[in-house]
């Protein structure tokens, strides 16, 4: 793999992450904290009242966390309130995030808009790859199968591979026959979106 296919499958990756949070962002019954100082102290109750642990699971010092705790500090910088954003949304609502992935899982499936390249067949036929726009339910079974490589911190190519999977079943193969057994190259994500 040269430095540039590492690249690509980093950025797709963090694409799909990305997509995941949006979805689950929809599905809270409440809104997240959205001051520092809530967040902080939110936070700090999932570290069960460590400062230490939640200073470095921010990239902080202990010393800036108790700051923010005690009302000194409001003003984060962006990197921080990046963190902290991005923190408090991947721990709220855990309950709510457990009941859709696993009905998504079980019996709903996802929804997978994305602007990707998808190449499926020689270069001057109708089927040359090229870049598409494509909005796919995908079925139970591959949505399980995302949810886990998601879950499991994936590798990069675990990850693509499960999406990219899922897209050509669903939209390219729909249902076999004669095009069963496609190979779909799946690059270049442009933008990505999850429903759940």
């Amino acid at each position: 793999m040269t430095d540039d296919d590492v690249k690509r499958a980093a950025r797709t990756r963090a694409k799909i992450m990305e997509g995941f949070a949006r979805a689950e962002r929809k599905l809270f019954t409440r809104p997240a904290p959205a001051s520092p100082n809530v967040q902080m102290r939110f936070l700090r109750k999932r570290e069960r009242g460590s400062t230490k642990s939640l200073a470095e699971r921010l990239g902080v010092s202990r010393k800036t966390v108790q700051r923010y705790l005690s009302g000194a500090s409001t003003k984060p910088n962006k990197r921080l309130q990046a963190a902290l954003v991005q923190e408090t949304e991947s721990e709220w609502q855990p309950q709510v995030r457990a009941q859709a992935r696993q009905r998504a899982a079980s019996s709903g499936g996802l929804v997978i808009s994305c602007r990707a390249y998808f190449g499926l067949g020689p270069e001057g036929t109708s089927d040359a790859g090229r870049v598409r726009d494509i909005t796919v339910a995908v079925t139970p079974s591959h949505a399980a199968a995302i949810i886990a490589a998601q879950e499991e911190g994936a590798t990069l190519s675990d990850l693509h591979d499960a999406v990219a999977e899922a897209i050509a079943d669903a939209y390219f193969r729909q249902g076999g026959g004669g095009r069963a057994g496609l190979e779909v190259k799946f690059a270049d994500v442009e933008w990505l979106n999850i429903t759940f």
